[in-house]
């Protein structure tokens, strides 16, 4: 081992502008860059917000990320233009608050979504549906949230009124990272702003036509509060595709599953074959068939988004070989 690694320091990535890392370290944030040896990495080796990072501490200028430590969790997204090629956002989260507001923002289909991400990426989930003051019947959408997945939790609030955010204090624990994910003017900054007991971040107002706010966050940063606490702010995502999901749509919808096991053939298709046991609890009530179709819709657009992401992968590498060895030469 020789000196430079004898020396190296470890720390966590707070933010990333292109090419430019910030680590968090003894409480400073400090500015870094890629040791040379990341190009020849696969994307999903490179740090991303929330890493843990071996790194040579540089006193007078840019550190220098050598290596990622173990990931506990790792939450990623296909790309917004519905390529294949994966997003990585965010590692190391405890739990993942996914963050609807109460009124047009609220969608089943995304919030199912956001749930097979999560628990694609070994986190926890927990959806907070914000200002429940502006909702009559709240318990009627915190009912039918609970209904995606026996693994989710869900909590109404109204962070302006300090309504339900003290539900929130358990998962509030020294050492404990949540992410912050959702629509913008969802309320995810002002979440943070109670959570931090002061205006940490900037808050802007929701526009009445679509029920949206500016993006008050541009980028993914970790802010590490006085109680121990550290939490990642992501940007708005109103579109959130599914690729490379396939584990996390089966932990969100294990009771389809657990259906599917009981049918009478191996093979069945749940369309005409007699002893499905899948078309009996749609016509019994126990399993609703909008759920069932929400299933098969984001199970076929992961196998799409997939195939086509191991496609790009593959002429990917092809081309980065290529300009390897006409390097070489």
């Amino acid at each position: 081992m020789n000196n430079t690694e004898n020396n190296l320091c470890k720390g966590r990535v707070s933010a990333i502008y292109k090419n430019s890392y910030v680590i968090r370290f003894e409480g400073k944030d400090i500015s870094a860059r890629l040791k040379g040896t990341f190009q020849e990495k696969a994307p999903e080796l490179f740090p991303v917000v929330g890493d843990y990072v071996s790194f040579v501490n540089n006193l007078i200028g840019d550190s220098l990320i050598v290596a990622v430590e173990d990931r506990t969790s790792f939450l990623q997204r296909p790309d917004q233009a519905k390529t294949g090629v994966m997003q990585y956002m965010v590692a190391n989260v405890d739990y993942t608050l996914i963050v609807t507001s109460l009124n047009e923002d609220y969608s089943y289909n995304r919030i199912a979504r956001y749930v097979s991400v999560v628990l694609q990426g070994n986190s926890i989930p927990v959806v907070v549906l914000t200002k429940s003051d502006l909702c009559n019947n709240y318990g009627r959408y915190v009912r039918e949230v609970e209904s995606i997945s026996d693994k989710v939790r869900v909590h109404a609030i109204s962070a302006l009124y300090g309504i339900g955010v003290d539900e929130l204090y358990e998962y509030m624990r020294p050492g404990v990272t949540l992410c912050l994910m959702g629509s913008s003017g969802a309320g995810k900054s002002t979440l943070l702003n109670a959570f931090a007991g002061e205006e940490i971040m900037k808050t802007s107002e929701v526009r009445e036509s679509d029920s949206t706010g500016r993006h008050t966050t541009t980028y993914r940063q970790l802010i590490e509060l006085e109680n121990g606490v550290s939490i990642i702010d992501t940007p708005g995502m109103r579109e959130l595709g599914m690729a490379n999901t396939e584990l996390g749509i089966d932990n969100t919808f294990s009771d389809i599953l657990a259906l599917e096991q009981c049918c009478k053939f191996s093979d069945c298709k749940h369309d005409t074959e007699p002893g499905c046991a899948v078309k009996a609890a749609i016509e019994s009530g126990e399993l609703s068939a909008e759920r069932y179709i929400l299933y098969k819709s984001l199970s076929a657009e992961n196998t799409n988004n997939y195939a086509k992401k191991k496609e790009i992968s593959k002429w990917a590498k092809a081309a980065k070989k290529l300009k390897r060895d006409n390097y070489r030469f």
